[in-house]
């Protein structure tokens, strides 16, 4: 709950065996049903959200880490990260990484130029990964290892990219995500559910 007395938790939906048997999915849509409860997760993002780059996947992570660009927050560039065949590229521009997801193997994508857009903070891009749901951390661990092994260009110059945090809306408590991706950088979720 937040200080204007919104309960978030109250505000998701959950669905039982979806998109397969096995599966509990948590809708965060509801979480855009209205002006006052998507304001208030917008602001509670900015508050938690300290690098001025971040990494946006697909698709639900593009809803809520857009409007970060509209705060007096510290966002100034985001990084979408998309699935195969979802972003236009230049030669030599495009980095793939392997997931698992609960339903199987994936691969995301994102791009050097999207990220050398970018401000540098000294002389590094500093980035924080923003998704919808940290469940196990697999998907979130994957993208954070990439960018940290990154050098990106800016202006002809090699930067290092640097991982800062990972934010998530909702965080499963019992599935140990946290755990794993702490082993990198500091987590915030804004609502903890147990499985």
């Amino acid at each position: 709950m937040s200080n204007s007395g919104i309960n978030l938790v109250e505000k998701l939906k959950f669905y039982k065996d979806f998109p397969k048997e096995g599966i509990n999915f948590i809708d965060i849509m509801p979480l855009m049903s209205s002006k006052e409860v998507f304001s208030q997760v917008i602001k509670e993002l900015d508050n938690v959200v300290k690098s001025s780059g971040i990494a946006l996947p697909e698709a639900r992570g593009f809803l809520f880490g857009a409007p970060l660009l509209l705060t007096d927050g510290c966002v100034t560039n985001i990084i979408p990260v998309r699935k195969s065949g979802k972003l236009p590229f230049a030669e030599g521009d495009l980095t793939g990484v392997e997931i698992m997801k609960e339903y199987g193997p994936d691969k995301i994508f994102y791009r050097d130029s999207d990220i050398a857009a970018g401000d540098l903070t000294g002389d590094v891009f500093e980035i924080a990964i923003l998704d919808d749901i940290l469940a196990t951390g697999g998907t979130a661990e994957a993208l954070a290892l990439s960018l940290n092994g990154k050098t990106v260009l800016k202006d002809g110059i090699p930067h290092k990219v640097v991982v800062k945090q990972f934010v998530f809306l909702v965080e499963i408590d019992d599935l140990n995500g946290r755990a794993r991706l702490e082993k990198i950088a500091p987590v915030n979720s804004l609502i903890h559910l147990n499985d």
